[in-house]
């Protein structure tokens, strides 16, 4: 039986030290618990480095800022401490997550006055999907919910409370024997998966989602620079679920997921083929530290 996050016999950055994950407590009444004032990141380290951590901790910042507080550590220092404790727990390779959220001074909507605390934990994370089933290409669902008009909430934040909808979703696609599930936007056209951009391929083009009410990943950046750098286009537009039945190739792309193919997608299915596959070798490529490249 795998062993609960909170009892790993590892350290965790909390407050500007480090500490066993044991100890790493918070209190039942802390405020980002109740009202959801918490954001964080999912990071990957290869080779003992983290990749793109710096526009990782921007990310986090900027975050805090949309939720109405400042994470009171700066870009360089939230670098320095994800980067101890890849470190310090001797994690080559592995998941990141570096977390801040409202503390407990205040019990209630408002708490403008409470503190504002940071941690990082890191652990090994493999791959996110089967590695058989990565390649063959994940059977994903249809959710239920659809993400919300960005009028109506946070949506450029990567947010705690933004996610209640991807884990509902995920557990429902799980349940029917998938592996994610694929959402739409509040006027109904494609949007994202519960925790990955989407991409379908057609006539050797690509086309994605615009990123205006789900967050625009950093492994998506990464991607599309990657394929425009092959010479291949990418198309940023609306995409209505009707046309899915008019792509040959659909991937998924995410921190987690890194560069995953799409093999079916509800009633509509797919085929991996050889832009899914170069993009996941050159993501594959991109992430190794460049002077471990270099020595390979």
């Amino acid at each position: 039986m795998a062993v609960p996050f909170d009892q790993r016999a590892d350290l965790i950055w909390f407050d500007g030290k480090l500490v066993p994950t044991s100890d790493s407590k918070v209190s039942v009444l802390t405020h980002g618990l109740h009202y959801a004032s918490c954001v964080f990141e999912g990071e990957r380290a290869y080779g003992g480095k983290i990749f793109k951590g710096t526009e990782h901790s921007e990310r986090l910042k900027n975050s805090g800022r949309i939720l109405d507080f400042e994470i009171p550590w700066s870009v360089a220092e939230i670098d320095a401490a994800k980067q101890l404790v890849v470190d310090k727990n001797n994690l080559p390779d592995a998941y990141v997550r570096p977390v801040a959220w409202r503390g407990s001074e205040m019990m209630g909507v408002s708490a403008q006055t409470n503190t504002i605390h940071l941690a990082v934990a890191a652990w090994e994370w493999p791959s996110y999907f089967d590695p058989a089933e990565k390649l063959k290409g994940i059977r994903i669902g249809l959710a239920e919910y659809r993400r919300p008009d960005p009028r109506t909430i946070p949506a450029m934040a990567k947010a705690a409370g933004l996610y209640m909808i991807c884990t509902i979703s995920k557990h429902r696609a799980e349940r029917d024997g998938y592996a994610d599930a694929m959402m739409l936007d509040w006027q109904g056209r494609v949007a994202e998966c519960t925790g990955a951009n989407i991409f379908f391929i057609r006539d050797g083009e690509i086309h994605t989602p615009i990123a205006d009410c789900f967050l625009a990943g950093i492994t998506r950046a990464t991607v599309i620079d990657l394929a425009r750098r092959r010479g291949i286009e990418v198309i940023e537009r609306r995409i209505m679920p009707e046309e899915l039945s008019d792509f040959t190739e659909c991937f998924i792309t995410g921190t987690a997921a890194e560069v995953t193919p799409v093999s079916e997608i509800a009633e509509w299915k797919f085929t991996p083929g050889k832009i899914s596959a170069q993009l996941m070798a050159d993501y594959s490529a991109e992430v190794q530290p460049k002077d471990k490249a270099a020595a390979a």
